[in-house]
């Protein structure tokens, strides 16, 4: 039994070595839990409010004015864009600019004055049903809320005799998803991150592999280039890339009903962009990782983040300051509004351009950094 121990004891100390060797991967499994429990502590553990907001006021009257500053006031919306028309709205709700545009009517506050009932129109973009169910109930209780204070003026003016109606009509309509379906607002988001897994750890372990079984020593003698040798191994990544994205939005649109509205060329030719700077990521983290645990680590430090941060699951208005800034500095949350855009709004190029360049500085930046990184070495 001693004896039995002493091995047992034997084998522990062996693999306490192998850990404590390789502080890399012992401090990334250490941290990841950390940066786990704060991105989701974040990103989870707030209610929706902050929701971007367009208004179109063509009334320029006191009871306008109230209504947008009882809207602004609730902390659901924020009060981002001016807009002069109604069109305007739309084409920003188009771009993902804003996620809910309010028009008044230029006849809104005369009508309210004079007992009549005033109408506004609500628009609501549909593709989050979180935000979309949110921005409904702000918007309605919040109309309701003012048509109460106009009727109880109305009553203190002319007594109890009068007919009672709310004055303030508020339409609401949801654009891109009228039916509310979450699906329709996850499937393009899939598009985006199986892009990313694919182009991410795909190449970061293709190369590593090579290292570690030492193939690429037998590849250093030869007359290959290191960018030759870097596409010719991330390639055939890119044809497996595009595959599944193929798959992802043909499944989606057969079995799921969520079918591409606007151009597939546009939407393949944006995923060739950022798929440029996810095989760079990929690469770059095949220069600093030693073993494949490594790289798939390192890979997690990028794909976690995305998953939260970028908005897949979660709203971004929802999230501090930090946390939604933070967003911006990863690719995929360009391309998420990108991909949602062309397939559920039927976004054009330059409807979607102030999310496509800063994508695309990124992808390019860092895949000739990657590039420019590789070198032909173990």
């Amino acid at each position: 039994m001693g004896q039995s121990f002493r091995r047992m004891l034997t084998i522990v100390r062996k693999e306490w070595l192998h850990i404590i060797r390789d502080p890399r991967t012992l401090g990334l499994v250490i941290i990841m839990p950390v940066m786990m429990l704060f991105l989701l502590g974040y990103a989870v553990a707030n209610d929706v409010k902050d929701i971007p907001l367009a208004v179109a006021d063509l009334s320029h009257t006191d009871a306008s004015r109230t209504l947008v500053e009882k809207l602004t006031v609730s902390e659901f919306f924020k009060y981002t864009h001016v807009a002069q028309s109604e069109n305007e709205i739309l084409e920003m709700l188009d771009a993902g600019t804003v996620k809910a545009g309010l028009y008044i009517p230029e006849n809104f506050g005369r009508v309210v004055s004079t007992g009549g009932v005033g109408t506004i129109q609500f628009y609501i973009d549909g593709s989050n049903p979180t935000v979309a169910q949110t921005a409904q109930l702000a918007a309605e209780t919040i109309s309701q809320s003012m048509s109460q204070e106009i009727l109880v003026q109305r009553l203190e003016r002319s007594g109890t005799g009068m007919h009672l109606s709310l004055p303030v009509d508020a339409r609401i309509r949801y654009l891109y998803n009228p039916d509310m379906k979450r699906m329709n607002f996850m499937i393009p988001g899939l598009v985006a991150i199986i892009l990313q897994i694919q182009a991410l750890l795909l190449t970061a372990f293709a190369i590593v592999r090579e290292r570690e079984q030492g193939t690429l020593e037998q590849l250093i003698v030869t007359p290959v280039r290191s960018w030759e040798l870097m596409l010719g191994k991330i390639l055939p990544f890119v044809v497996v890339a595009f595959v599944n994205v193929i798959m992802t939005v043909t499944v989606g649109a057969v079995w799921f009903g969520v079918k591409v509205v606007g151009s597939i060329a546009l939407l393949a030719g944006l995923s060739l962009i950022f798929l440029l700077g996810s095989l760079g990521l990929g690469v770059l983290i095949s220069n600093i990782s030693k073993t494949q645990m490594q790289a798939m680590y390192m890979a997690s430090f990028i794909m976690m983040p995305s998953f939260i941060l970028a908005g897949l699951l979660f709203p971004r208005e929802n999230m501090p300051w930090l946390a939604y800034y933070a967003g911006y500095l990863l690719p995929v949350t360009y391309f998420l509004e990108i991909v949602r855009g062309i397939i559920l709004k039927g976004a054009e190029f330059f409807t979607l351009w102030n999310w496509i360049w800063p994508m695309a500085v990124f992808s390019i930046v860092v895949f000739f950094a990657s590039v420019l990184m590789f070198h032909k070495r173990l």
